[in-house]
């Protein structure tokens, strides 16, 4: 499992809330346990205690991708390396027992982590591969969909950094408000414009009046 599959436990916990839409998904156990994906021994961990603290470090990344999306590096690192020094990990090479078709073993870089709680293991996980991410393209990369009111997280991997939604459906979504935003612009074009000659006829008019 490559270090870059971490990021994604950080953009999943964010994601369950949508402040602008006034939604949570993350009301259960079993909302927890999912986060951790099938087949996590991690996640049988989970109990009611968890939940609360979820939401917790839920919010403490969501002012990572906040900061970074707002352009102040610096607060999203430290708000970043506050996370990793309470929850760190232990990197270790792993194979899982998977091997390539001459029979070698597939290693690769694993986080273990040794949580009192599956908080703390989902946490040092996020924090890690958010690191991870952020050291290896950019604090730049990290973002907030920009379609109003979505805001929600996503990890830019274009080759241009063009990213600016969280999905396809958000992008589409925008895309049809802005087309729409300038056919209404172009439709009230000449109305405003004759606003704008009556206007100026108005003014001369009473200038001349005055003098």
């Amino acid at each position: 499992m490559e270090l870059a599959y971490y990021s994604d436990y950080a953009v999943r916990l964010v994601n369950t809330e949508e402040p602008g839409r006034g939604k949570d998904t993350l009301t259960s156990v079993e909302a927890v346990r999912e986060l951790f994906g099938a087949g996590q021994d991690a996640a049988r961990r989970a109990t009611d205690a968890d939940l609360t603290r979820f939401r917790g470090i839920r919010a403490r990344l969501r002012t990572v991708f906040e900061a970074a999306d707002g352009g102040d590096e610096e607060l999203a690192v430290n708000l970043l390396n506050s996370l990793l020094l309470e929850f760190p990990v232990s990197p270790q090479i792993s194979g899982h027992n998977h091997r390539d078709d001459d029979g070698r073993p597939l290693w690769h870089m694993h986080l273990a982590d040794h949580p009192s709680n599956a908080t703390a293991g989902y946490a040092a996980i996020a924090a890690m591969g958010l690191a991870f991410h952020l050291t290896e393209y950019g604090v730049d990369r990290l973002g907030l969909c920009e379609a109003t009111p979505c805001r929600n997280a996503y990890l830019d991997t274009s080759t241009n950094r063009s990213r600016r939604y969280c999905s396809d459906r958000c992008a589409t979504r925008a895309n049809v408000a802005a087309y729409r935003a300038r056919k209404r612009l172009e439709a009230d074009g000449p109305d405003r414009a004759d606003t704008g000659r009556t206007a100026d006829q108005t003014q001369d008019s009473t200038a001349v009046t005055d003098r």
